[in-house]
This record gives structure tokens, C-alpha cells and sequence, in this order.
């Protein structure tokens, strides 16, 4: 069958289990639109209106799904916007290909109209970055990238798609379905001797990371960990991984890590650290562990031999799939009941906060929404002081995900909780969102819209960039630059968006508030009126502020 470069590439997509992507459309890639003309059911294109929102989209579906975002955009300025979530997905270790119009191979290499080299540009964000000049190559490199994207430590995959490449006729058979790939399975020896230096420790740890995990692989994790009575400590943002109801979940090792996880860790003799990288969050920038050889006897286990030694040497390295890895442990006993014990009792204590000053309290706000939603309800938050709500003040059981950005990008919140619609429908998906954040992406609700994908946003307004402010106060007290936003009418924006919107004023106000906003067909957007001062759950800003002038008058 003769058909273009562009057909022959959805066909590839649909083989391989693709059923929906994200975009924003561009002359360079006019042939694959033409394609996805005609594939609607099968393989979906969500129209974005920012490639930047697009690649979030994709990376969130990939961390949520665990199957390749897939993400269309076009070239130069096209593909400089969706760079933010290709940084993000790699970040995340989230499945994602971005395919990128090109320039045409007879005009590579002149700088022509929006050209970009994406070898150079992507080769250190991204997994693999390839350019398809061929389009008998194309089901070869596609099979790869499909591949790359999943296996290992999963990311993101870059490829670039010539134009005249694309227009060119083709009788080259697509593929026929995706290589079906195992997880690399520990050896046996080396789970011998995890056990044994496990249950020789007094003071044992389980840190876990990573979205690649099946359903299975954390019910059999749970098992030996609770069997065990070990503590269970969730990396930064993968607290979803593990169910927090559970006696021996313990907390998450992120940013503004609460102290008992750091005493946890730090007092550890042995970790057993699985599908985790090792990240400056989850480490408290790296001061937990001694770098290169931590005090602490680390095992690693990892999918990918490069993030295995790649900061930390550990006493045992095994390379292993985290679910394969899982499946195949067995109970450990140790005299450690009052260390795990007396690390959940910390845990739980940390729900408890003072009321926030202003009109709007999180800390009951935060209470009402764990005992009210629903336990496959997803989360999702960008970046800044208010992300400590979802994050800090959630119980997140075993259906319950978050989707929140490792690499601390605003504006990543709402494009992830439209996504997370696309995939899920039915799901309740609700949204944290700063003022800042919010309008990083806020043009995204037109996306929402379109795609009947919509969400329940909640807009925490506190007139500031929250994150930025703390560290302007605790650096450079009552030095206000650059920090303050005037903002616009959020709920007027939103109801244009075809969304239904109020402000809630009040914390007695909310229930009903978000009642409504459940009750809602067409999503909705609730701005919360929060006073700057509740900057932390435990510090206000002014006292943030007193504590640095007199720091900085101590030490004058």
C-alpha cells in the first residue's frame, strides 16, 4: 500500500497501542495532521494551545499511564516551548516521545526558517534525540524510540521529522505491535545477601522512587515491607507510589523535608532504595548520604545500571526492575518494631498545624479534602509554597496518584490534571494551582474545553510568588523586589473558558464551594482567598521576616 511518511507514522503509533496525543499544529508537520485526520477513536490528537501545556500534557499521561506520551509539535520556537516538558518527563522519569517538524533534508545545515539542530539541543534533556531522514527508516526508529521510552528508566524521546520526509511515498510495511520487553530480574545471590544485610540491621530503610511501578509490584512491596515492619520512605513526589495508609509509610523525602525523615534517614545502617535516583530533593541536597560513599550501607536497586553508582557507591548494587526486584522478596525479622513504630507515630503527627491566618485556612481545608474525596481521586500541582498542601497534607492511598513535576516547573499543574482527564474521565482530578503557577498556563482551559477534559482547579491566591518571597524574606528581609502580582479576574476567566467558577472568601464557605464544583458537567475553577502571611503551614512571612533582620543584626 502507497501512502505519505505522516500516514505511515500514525499507523506505527496505533500498532504500537498509542490512542492519544497532544499538540499544537504547524506547517511542518502537515502530513501526520492529515493522518490523524482520519484515525479519530483510535489515535486522538488533544489540541493544546501551548506547545509548552502539550508536553506537559504528554509527560503527565506518560507518568500516569505508564505508556509513551505522545506529543506533536512543530519546529524552532514550536519545540523551544514544548522543551520545558521534555525536561520535566526526564525529570520525572516519565515516558514520552515528542515528534518535532523539520526542516526539509534538501535545506538542513543553513539556518533555515525556525531551524534547530535537535541532536545538539535535546541531547543532554532527553533519552535520545534521532532525526528520520529516511521513510523506510521510519517503523525502525519509532519501534526504538517506543522502546527506549519504557525500558530502563523510563523518559522522554525526541525525534525530529524532516519535512519532505514526511510528503514522501512509501510501501514500507508498519509495525505490527510493540516488542514485548521483562523486567531484568535480581539475581539470586544477590537477594541472599539484601536479606542478610537487612536483617542484621537495627535501623532499616526502604526508599522508593520512580512511576514505573505495576499495581502488583507495589502490593507484593507492601506485603514484605509491613511483614516485615520496615519504614517506608517515598522519594520526592512518588509519596503515591506506596500507600500512606499503611503502618510502615513514614513520609516523603522532598522540599521542605519535615525532620523525622531526615533523622530517619540520616540514622539509618541500612537503606534499601529501589527504583529511586538519587535527587538533590530526596537527599536534602545531598547532605543525608555522604557523597561518594555513604555511612549508611545502601542498597541499589535500579532498571538502569547507570543511575546504579552514579552519585552514591553502594554496598550492593543489583539491577533489577523494580516490580521483578519486588516479586521475588522474602520476609526479613529484625529487632526494629520501636525505630519503624515511633517513625509513623512522627508521621501522622505531622497532619497537625496551627490555623493560617487569613481568610482562607488550608490546614482545614486540607482535613475536609482527605476525608472527602474519593480514593482514586488524582492530584496534580505545579511548583511553589502551596504545592505543600498536596503534597504534605494527603493521604494517598493505593488508587490515589499524584502528579507533580520533580523538576519544580510551574505552570505544570493544570496542563497534568487535563491530561489525567483524557485518560481517566470518570476519575475525580482536582487541580492545585498558586496564582503564579495558575497563569504559567492558564490558557490551557481553552484546551480542557475543547476536549471535554476538565478538571476541578483550585487557585490558592495569595497575591505573591510564594517561593520566591520566602527565600527573598529569609535572605533579604523586608527587601520586596519582584515578588508581588497584581492579578486579573480569575473567575471571570475561567467562566469564558466555559468552566464553572467561584471565589470562596471564607473556609466556611468551601464545602459548599467544592460540592458544587463536583456537581459540575463542565469542570470547574474555585479561587481561594489566601492571606500572604500563610507563606508555610508552621511559619507566617512576618515571622519569617523577624527571624532574619534579627539574624541578621546578631550577626552585624
Amino acid at each position: 500500500m502507497i501512502r505519505n511518511g505522516g500516514r505511515l507514522l500514525v499507523e506505527c503509533l496505533i500498532a504500537l497501542g498509542a490512542t492519544k496525543s497532544f499538540g499544537v499544529p504547524g506547517e511542518s508537520y502537515l502530513a501526520v495532521l492529515d493522518a490523524l485526520h482520519d484515525t479519530r477513536g483510535k489515535l486522538d490528537y488533544v489540541l493544546c494551545r501551548n506547545e509548552g501545556g502539550a508536553a506537559f500534557m504528554a509527560s503527565a499521561y506518560g507518568k500516569l499511564t505508564g505508556s509513551p506520551g505522545i506529543c506533536f509539535v512543530t519546529r524552532g520556537p514550536g519545540v523551544a516551548n514544548a522543551s520545558i516538558g521534555v525536561h520535566t518527563a526526564m525529570q520525572d522519569s516519565s515516558p514520552m516521545i515528542l515528534f518535532v517538524g523539520q526542516v526539509g533534508t534538501d535545506m538542513r545545515g543553513r539556518e533555515a526558517f525556525q531551524e534547530i539542530d535537535y541532536r545538539a539541543v535535546f541531547g543532554t534533556m532527553a533519552k535520545w534525540a534521532v532525526e528520520i531522514d529516511a521513510v523506510e527508516r521510519l517503523p525502525e526508529i519509532i519501534a526504538r524510540a517506543w522502546t527506549t521510552a519504557l525500558t530502563g528508566r523510563p523518559g522522554p524521546v525526541v525525534i525530529a521529522l524532516p519535512e519532505n520526509m514526511l510528503t514522501t511515498p512509501t510501501d514500507v510495511a508498519a509495525l505490527s505491535g510493540p516488542a514485548r520487553v521483562f523486567e531484568a530480574a535480581a539475581d539470586a545471590d544477590a537477594l541472599a545477601e539484601a536479606r542478610s544485610m537487612l536483617a542484621a540491621s537495627s535501623r532499616p530503610v526502604i526508599l522508593i522512587g520512580g512511576a514505573n511501578w505495576s499495581a502488583d509490584g507495589r502490593a507484593v512491596l507492601q506485603a514484605f515491607a509491613e511483614t516485615s515492619d520496615i519504614p517506608v520512605v517515598a522519594a520526592f513526589r512518588f509519596q503515591d507510589q506506596f500507600d500512606n495508609g499503611s503502618p510502615v509509610f513514614v513520609g516523603e523525602a522532598g522540599v521542605g523535608m519535615v525532620p523525622h525523615v531526615k533523622k530517619l534517614i540520616r540514622d539509618a545502617d541500612v537503606i534499601l532504595a529501589i527504583n529511586l535516583r538519587f535527587g538533590e530533593m530526596t537527599t536534602d541536597g545531598y547532605t543525608l548520604l555522604s557523597v561518594p560513599e555513604p555511612k549508611q550501607k545502601l542498597i541499589h536497586v535500579h532498571a538502569s545500571d547507570r543511575e546504579i553508582g552514579k552519585i552514591y557507591v553502594p554496598a550492593l548494587g543489583i539491577h533489577a526492575g523494580p516490580n521483578a526486584f519486588a516479586k521475588a522478596l522474602s520476609p526479613v525479622k529484625g529487632d526494629w518494631a520501636a525505630w519503624r513504630s515511633q517513625a509513623r507515630q512522627s508521621y501522622e503527627g505531622t497532619f497537625t498545624a496551627p490555623a493560617q491566618p487569613g481568610p482562607v485556612d488550608m490546614v482545614e481545608v486540607s482535613r475536609w479534602l482527605r476525608e472527602t474525596l474519593p480514593d482514586d481521586v488524582i492530584l496534580t500541582n505545579g511548583a511553589g509554597n502551596f504545592t505543600v498542601w498536596p503534597n504534605k497534607f494527603f493521604k494517598f492511598g493505593p488508587k490515589a496518584r499524584l502528579l507533580a513535576p520533580q523538576s519544580g516547573a510551574m505552570g505544570y499543574g493544570l496542563p497534568a490534571a487535563i491530561a489525567a482527564k483524557v485518560a481517566f474521565p470518570s476519575r475525580t482530578v482536582v487541580c492545585f494551582a498558586g496564582d503564579g503557577d495558575f497563569q504559567m498556563n492558564c490558557q490551557e482551559l481553552g484546551t480542557a474545553m475543547q476536549a471535554g477534559a476538565q478538571p476541578i482547579v483550585l487557585i490558592l491566591n495569595n497575591g505573591i510568588y510564594g517561593t520566591i518571597r520566602a527565600h527573598q524574606e529569609r535572605h533579604y528581609p523586608a527587601r520586596v523586589s519582584g515578588t508581588n502580582i497584581e492579578n486579573p479576574d480569575f473567575v471571570g476567566i475561567a467562566r469564558a473558558y466555559g468552566f464553572h467558577a467561584e471565589q470562596v472568601g471564607a473556609t466556611c464557605d468551601f464545602a459548599g464551594a467544592f460540592g458544587r464544583a463536583l456537581a459540575s458537567a463542565t469542570g470547574a475553577v474555585l479561587e481561594l482567598d489566601i492571606s500572604p502571611e500563610a507563606i508555610t503551614p508552621r511559619q507566617t512571612l512576618s515571622q519569617m521576616r523577624d527571624a532574619a533582620l534579627a539574624s541578621h543584626k546578631a550577626n552585624a
